[in-house]
């Protein structure tokens, strides 16, 4: 079997780490743009948080083309026309993938970060004032929850579907339903996460919106759809009903990305019709 950089030797998927990792401290109108899309989980989160904390007039956003080739994210009428020409204007040695979110200085001429993990805390505690998406109070429990989220659902997801090996496969998809399930009976006695709108809602959100679209099928965790689990379908479109999150939701974007651009799953390119679900309350 050949391994790509992401692969381990049994088949597991390996996320790589991000190359740009400097904090967004201190604001300032016009030097920060966003570079982001619609259709990946990772971005949406920091376009959500850019609208629900009323930072549009902060920081600039771009959003890339949904279809990715092998010169990695266009921008569609951009310039440069791809993502990749600022990283390497950044870093003239960068050799990993190209990925969204990422903020780039327009004074300095450099990706400041692509730490996707980290955006949305800096916007939360240098740059927003409300709604506080990770209060002081409850940042240990936060802290704890994306941790959760993210070995057990927003990652383990991705390493089902890249898996190369049944057991890897298996493995992950066992850890994605012991989440999905975990959260079905915290969420029936609660309308969010914790006692208030956080940053774990919105890390567990977008994973959920592309649930049944894409990673039930596409990747293979087939064991229940997200509209299976009834408290969990009602929070996912509690969240729907917000602007912030129904405006940066595109499933068109989302289905086109993930069936055309990675056709070592879908080698056809052939999208979908459906699944017809209604997110109005």
């Amino acid at each position: 079997m050949k391994l790509s950089g992401e692969t381990s030797r049994n088949g597991r998927f390996i996320r790589q780490p991000n190359r740009f990792t400097d904090r967004l401290d201190s604001p300032e109108p016009g030097r920060y743009r966003l570079y982001a899309s619609y259709a990946c989980p990772w971005a949406q989160r920091a376009l959500i948080v850019r609208k629900l904390l009323g930072l549009e007039d902060l920081l600039d956003v771009t959003i890339v083309d949904p279809i990715r080739d092998e010169k990695g994210w266009r921008i569609p009428g951009g310039d440069p026309e791809y993502l990749s020409e600022l990283y390497h204007a950044s870093d003239p040695g960068y050799t990993g993938r190209y990925t969204v979110p990422c903020v780039w200085d327009t004074k300095d001429k450099r990706i400041v970060t692509n730490d996707y993990p980290q955006i949305t805390l800096d916007l939360e505690m240098s740059w927003g004032t409300s709604p506080n998406l990770y209060p002081e109070r409850l940042r240990p429990d936060i802290d704890i929850m994306n941790d959760r989220l993210y070995h057990g659902l927003n990652n383990a997801v991705y390493e089902a579907g890249f898996a190369r090996e049944q057991q890897a496969y298996e493995e992950a998809v066992a850890r994605v339903f012991t989440t999905l399930d975990f959260l079905e009976v915290r969420l029936a006695e609660s309308e969010y996460l914790f006692d208030t709108l956080t940053e774990s809602d919105v890390r567990l959100y977008t994973t959920l919106a592309r649930f049944d679209a894409v990673y039930y099928a596409h990747f293979k965790c087939s064991v229940r759809r997200l509209i299976d689990y009834p408290a969990l379908w009602a929070y996912a479109r509690r969240l729907y009903a917000i602007p912030a999150f129904r405006e940066t939701t595109d499933f068109d974007q989302i289905k086109r990305h993930y069936y055309i651009t990675q056709t070592n799953i879908n080698p056809t390119r052939i999208v979908p019709v459906g699944p017809e679900i209604d997110w109005s309350l």
